[in-house]
């Protein structure tokens, strides 16, 4: 019944490991990274496109919300895209990591290290997909913003300028995360 358990309980490890589950840490990380990013629009039109602030209210939340939640889910995907590639880059170094550390252990065994490789891969590619997939969005995302905002859009009127610029850098970014390579 133990050695059952513990089957279990680590296909439940392996299971959570190759899933696109993010971490509650990475949902609250994306979560504030997007609001933020999403936000950004909001002063450069504001201040630079000279849109008053109260009476275009209504678009500023509607696009920083949709903006924000799209954003999280790029995120999200870019990082279950690069998780398993950076895992796999990364697998030489965490084993020599882990053998120096259990090199003066005589007492473990290979499944202890096995997992302890394994465990320490997945936190290491987990943090480096998180990192990146927050700044690779981020920079596409306000590339993308300037260009339509400035260039794209610029002899349009204001309100259309931001809800366009807004809605397709977004729909930009959420797209190209969702490719596979």
């Amino acid at each position: 019944m133990s050695n059952q358990r513990s089957t279990s309980r680590d296909e439940d490890l392996l299971l959570q490991d190759f899933s696109r589950n993010a971490t509650t840490k990475s949902r609250a990380l994306f979560s504030g990274n997007a609001a933020v990013v999403s936000a950004i629009p909001l002063w450069l039109f504001w201040r630079i496109h000279q849109m008053d602030f109260s009476s275009y209210f209504i678009h500023f939340i509607l696009g920083t919300i949709a903006s924000t939640y799209f954003l999280n889910l790029a995120y999200q995907n870019m990082k279950f895209i690069l998780k398993h590639k950076i895992a796999q880059k990364r697998e030489e170094a965490v084993i020599r990591e882990i053998s120096k550390i259990f090199s003066n252990d005589k007492n473990a065994n290979k499944k202890d290290k096995d997992d302890r490789v394994l465990t320490r891969k997945n936190e290491v590619a987990d943090f480096e997909a998180t990192t990146f997939s927050i700044f690779y969005n981020n920079a596409f995302y306000l590339v993308c913003l300037i260009v339509l905002s400035f260039f794209v859009f610029k002899n349009f009127s204001p309100t259309v300028n931001y809800l366009f610029s807004v809605a397709l850098s977004t729909a930009v970014v959420f797209l190209f995360s969702t490719g596979q390579k």
